[in-house]
């Protein structure tokens, strides 16, 4: 039945995909984050769903009447120059044809970031993209949620098969980035009763993250829930109340296994997983040293750790010469890349910010632009909470924070257009200006 269920809302969408690439961008995001097909038994189960979506995205781009052009970005540009530069250190990687496999599963995803770039237009378009993300991931919250309730703590929640999400750790931070926009939905959406399922939504997967026993998602919602206080639009003292009674209480639900686990944080030393991470960051850091232009996506094999892996010493609790995956999304870049790789990356990411920033100065107390005030706050929240957690875990290439990069970009050219449409200056920060001539009134789009 499941299988039935997938493959008629791909199959059925597709047409509709051929006259409007957006819709392709909304059914390959879906396809891409929930991965609905590995949650199937059957025939659906590796049927190549997304390659479908995307190639008729593609043909979409010269089928469609709707816009499709690249939006001027410093975000946009840093993004296609560390497409480049992964392709050049593909090319001198230490072993290029292991190299070229995971080259082409990126760009996949880059491409289609770019396609989302330039068919998003709308404000539609932008909420229809968010709800996409928020349930595509939400609904592993709500499930892993109420598994975690029910099992008192004590299961483990996994991801769904396959994909960058499948791991404990990787779908907690995956869930951990979705909270805050469902708390951008919430504030957003006038439906009583959805915002009311959003708030469940919230809760699960809240307790969700917890039930994945990852560390690292557990430091980065301690940060995330500081920065989504000080992104709260009132009620400071109701709001710091609210986080840390709820903190509390799903910390003393936990069973013991979950605080020892935890507890390791402290004692990093003497657990053999935290040091194997500090070996392989070791190792990714005497590579850029040495290679300008990284080992290549193929780092993780025996003999490149034979090289670089750092010299054996008696307070280590495992033999760096076991290969480990980076385990984080800096050291992951740098050794399959290089500094200058890593320098490109960050970069996307200060510029994503620096544009969340930018769209809150020009936004503020400006009723009819709230939303967008609303829904750059809660970005930055998702983003710090994704710097912090893939601190620990090798998800530079997850499409989720991508899909943040989007959200942000697409909603500056439309603040642009709407602001330009007025006879309005767009200004390179703060507040919105009107210029010496009257603007023609416009009516404001639907929510």
């Amino acid at each position: 039945m499941r299988d039935l269920l997938v493959t008629a809302i791909v199959v059925g969408t597709l047409p509709f995909v051929l006259r409007h690439a957006w819709i392709g961008v909304m059914l390959w995001t879906w396809l891409s984050v929930m991965n609905p097909h590995r949650l199937t038994w059957g025939f659906a189960f590796d049927t190549p769903f997304a390659a479908m979506a995307a190639g008729a995205t593609l043909l979409a781009l010269f089928t469609s009447k709707d816009s499709v052009r690249l939006p001027k970005s410093g975000a946009m540009y840093a993004l296609i120059a560390f497409i480049v530069w992964m392709c050049g250190t593909t090319v001198f990687a230490m072993f290029p044809g292991e190299s070229l496999e995971q080259l082409n599963k990126v760009l996949k995803i880059q491409l289609m970031t770019l396609v989302a770039l330039a068919v998003l237009h709308e404000r539609k378009h932008i909420q229809m993209f968010v709800w996409i993300n928020v349930l595509s991931i939400g609904f592993y919250g709500v499930k892993g949620g109420l598994y975690t309730l029910m099992t008192g703590g004590g299961g483990t929640v996994w991801g769904p098969p396959g994909g960058f999400a499948e791991g404990n750790n990787e779908i907690g931070l995956a869930m951990l980035v979705t909270i805050p926009m469902m708390y951008y939905l919430r504030l957003t959406t006038a439906h009583k009763w959805v915002r009311r399922g959003l708030v469940a939504a919230m809760l699960l997967s809240a307790v969700a993250v917890l039930g994945t026993q990852s560390r690292g998602a557990f430091l980065a919602i301690v940060a995330m829930g500081f920065v989504l206080w000080l992104r709260s639009p009132a009620h400071k003292f109701a709001s710091a109340v609210a986080i840390l009674l709820t903190g509390g209480l799903l910390f003393a639900f936990m069973p013991d296994s979950w605080h020892e686990r935890m507890g390791t944080i402290r004692t990093y030393e003497e657990d053999s997983s935290a040091m194997g991470r500090i070996n392989a960051w070791e190792t990714a850091l005497n590579i850029a040293n040495d290679r300008p232009t990284g080992a290549g996506f193929a780092m993780y094999e025996k003999y490149v750790f034979a090289i670089y892996a750092p010299n054996p010493v008696e307070k280590r609790a495992t033999d760096p010469s076991i290969v480990r995956a980076a385990h984080s999304i800096y050291f992951q870049v740098l050794g399959e890349h290089g500094w200058i790789g890593l320098a490109i990356f960050l970069g996307i990411w200060w510029l994503v910010l620096r544009d969340a920033n930018r769209l809150r100065a020009m936004t503020r107390g400006d009723p009819e632009f709230e939303w967008i005030y609303l829904l750059a706050g809660m970005s930055q929240v998702a983003l710090i909470g994704f710097a912090v957690g893939g601190a620990f875990l090798s998800l530079a290439y997850f499409d989720l924070p991508y899909n943040l990069l989007v959200v942000l970009v697409v909603t500056q050219r439309w603040l642009a257009a709407r602001l330009g449409e007025r006879g309005r200056e767009v200004p390179h920060g703060g507040a919105i200006r009107r210029d010496a001539g009257t603007p023609t009134p416009l009516a404001p789009e639907p929510r």
